[in-house]
């Protein structure tokens, strides 16, 4: 029998640090669902974590806004790892949270990048799509297209992510032509797309929501769907995890996943 391996005995008088807090930043909606969705999503990183301090905060329009989150964390004396619960580079990324931790020099806290062009965010989208009726015979047919609607950002950088992020759920698909398109602020929009797709022979057209949560944009883009519409991202688990990989990529520099995934997250 192989003897029991003895973990370290703790050192005297050394008190252990606690992990930085995980204070996942959703953009905020005047829609109530996307509250409670963004509370589930963060009920699952939990689930994935237990005794990770994990809280929500917003840019605008729901409580708790991030400026109050921050200036109690500094007063706890705690450090952060914002996760924006964001697609892509934009200016609330490049902005809002460097200026907003810049306003609480007192805290020691950075911020992730956004979730981005990941293949965990692509299985979600997948699986959602799944959920409002894709199936196998629609990957393979050359009827079906995607048009990934998403909110949209006048920094050049954000339309390349979600030029990546089509691009990957093209290739799930079996090869679908998948067309980014935006709510606003940048083209085509989500009719537009539709019509681009519809020239080129496609006559089933789905929409995949690149949301996280329920809101205005989302149920806009909806709306203009041909065919079917996906719900927004949500709670879903492989979002969780993507959350948790944020998190744990910008405060060691490496992910804390299985080894089944090290290939793709090394890659991105």
């Amino acid at each position: 029998m192989q003897p029991i391996a003895q973990l370290p005995a703790p050192v005297p008088g050394r008190v252990p640090v606690p992990a930085p807090v995980l204070v996942a930043v959703g953009h905020g909606s005047r829609d109530p669902r996307a509250r409670a969705t963004l509370t589930r999503l963060l009920d699952r990183v939990r689930a994935l974590r237990p005794g990770l301090d994990v809280r929500l905060a917003h840019i605008e329009l729901n409580a708790p806004l991030l400026d109050d989150t921050l200036a109690a964390l500094a007063a706890e004396g705690r450090d952060a790892v914002l996760v924006p619960l964001l697609l892509a580079p934009g200016h609330h990324v490049t902005h809002d949270l460097p200026a907003a931790l810049a306003a609480v020099p007192a805290l020691r806290a950075r911020v992730s990048a956004p979730l981005g062009a990941h293949p965990l965010l692509v299985d979600a989208l997948a699986d959602r799509l799944a959920q409002a009726g894709w199936t196998p015979a629609d990957s393979a047919s050359r009827a079906t297209g995607v048009v990934l609607a998403s909110a949209g950002s006048r920094d050049p950088r954000s339309a390349a992510t979600l030029r990546r992020i089509a691009a990957a759920l093209g290739a799930r698909l079996g090869g679908t032509p998948v067309v980014a398109a935006y709510a606003s602020a940048a083209a085509p929009t989500v009719p537009e797309a539709v019509a681009a797709l519809t020239a080129r022979g496609h006559h089933r057209i789905a929409v995949a929501s690149c949301f996280t949560a329920p809101g205005l944009f989302a149920a806009r883009t909806a709306s203009h769907a041909p065919w079917i519409a996906a719900d927004p991202l949500g709670a879903h688990p492989a979002l969780a995890r993507l959350v948790l990989h944020r998190y744990d990529l910008s405060r060691t520099g490496r992910p804390a996943v299985p080894a089944t995934h090290s290939r793709e997250l090394a890659a991105i």
